[in-house]
């Protein structure tokens, strides 16, 4: 069996926690910020995990990590 190919992409975006989880960043903080309040802006700051629906997936994408 070959080995599988890590999606680059996906790679950057994600880490894996101790618990095997997936931890992800937040969207929508890269532009038109005026209109979004500070507090909006404050907890788009923080990391968050990648929804349990998504996690089948995500973990076929990045076999290694």
């Amino acid at each position: 069996m070959a080995k599988l190919k890590t999606k680059r992409a996906a790679a950057k975006r994600f880490k894996k926690t101790a618990n095997g989880g997936l931890k992800r960043s937040k969207a929508y903080k890269s532009h038109i910020l005026t209109k979004k309040t500070t507090k909006r802006k404050r907890n788009l700051r923080k990391a968050t995990m990648t929804d349990a629906t998504n996690e089948k997936v995500m973990k076929k994408i990045l076999p290694y990590i």
